[in-house]
Parts: C-alpha cells; structure tokens; sequence
C-alpha cells in the first residue's frame, strides 16, 4: 500500500465527473487500499478517487474509528436511491485544509454500491455517515462542500484558501503516514 498525494482545490480533476467501475480488478482493490491509507494518514474520514488524481468512481470513509479498531466501507459506483429529511453541519475536506463551512444536506440516505469484491450492497445510513457518504458521492460528480455555502460563506471560504493555498503551490498535497512521524519523533527525542 502507499499513501498518495491529495489534489486540493485548483487541481482541475477535482472538477471533473468520474468513471463507472465496469469491474472491481485487482488494480481497483490497490487504489481502495491506497485511498483507504491516504485517509488513515491525513487523519480524515473519507477520501474519493479524484481527491487521488484518479478518475475511477471510488470512495472509501471511515466515521466510526475508535483509535485502535478501523471500520472502513469501499464503495465502488455509488450512488445516492433515497433521501430523506434535512441536517445542517459542519464540513471541512482534504482537499481544502484548514476550510470549513455548514453544509444543509439529507439527514437519512440510502445509498447502493459495489464492495471491494465486486458484489453489490446498500447502506442505510444517518447523521454523520449520512453527510460523509454525500460530501464523498459529491466528490465523484465533480462537486465540492463550498458548492453548497452561500455566496457570502463562499467567499469567506475561498479567501481563507488563498492564505492556505500558498503552502500547496503544485495543488498537491503530501501526507506523512502517523508512523513515520512517530518515528521521526522517537528519533528526535533520543
């Protein structure tokens, strides 16, 4: 497994509609297992191929981690069958550092996909599984948090980018696994 770079917003694949999976290949297998260690490493709980740099419809999240135990869920090809009620929350994603805004989605959805197998399933899902499977979903049809905020919240969203943004001049984000750093500590400190 390798942990990957994460586009952030600028980098033009954030933008651009992903392709079905006609099947679930090994290869598809390796970048789930990448996503889900990119995730892991940047200490999120969702990643979506394009946040990759890949076009694949892939998303994996992880909302239930204990901090010894992983839950994770690969969804191959969803898409969002039911909706129902409303939620406001709060919204922050890789690819914006340091960005948050209160989003308004669905508070219940259905969602049917294929597993890391190939085989097909649906997820019946509430509160923050809910908001992580749409902000993913959304990810896979080229839409992003801010999308959602006003026009004022946006552009308050955007010029604190521009500060961050600076920091990221190749719009491509690089992740430390938390072991390494741990190492790199355990170093420093003998």
């Amino acid at each position: 497994m390798s942990v990957l770079g994460i586009h952030l917003l600028g980098s033009p694949v954030l933008r651009q509609e992903t392709r079905p999976v006609a099947a679930v290949t090994d290869d598809v297998r390796r970048l789930m297992d990448d996503m889900l260690e990119t995730m892991y490493a940047a200490r999120g709980i969702g990643l979506a191929a394009p946040q990759v740099g890949r076009l694949e419809r892939v998303t994996v999240v992880d909302v239930d981690r204990d901090g010894t135990r992983q839950r994770p869920i690969v969804l191959v090809n969803p898409e969002i069958i039911l909706r129902d009620g409303s939620s406001k929350g709060e919204e922050g994603c890789l690819s914006i550092p340091e960005v948050f805004g209160e989003v308004e989605r669905p508070a219940h959805v259905v969602v049917r996909a294929l597993d890391r197998d190939g085989r097909p399933f649906e997820l019946d899902a509430t509160d923050l599984l809910a908001r992580c499977l749409q902000h993913e979903i959304d990810h896979l049809h080229g839409k992003l948090f801010i999308d959602y905020l006003s026009l004022l919240k946006r552009r308050s969203a955007l010029t604190k980018w521009e500060e961050e943004k600076a920091k990221y001049p190749s719009l491509v984000r690089t992740v430390v696994p938390a072991a390494v750093v741990a190492d790199h500590h355990d170093d420093e400190e003998l």
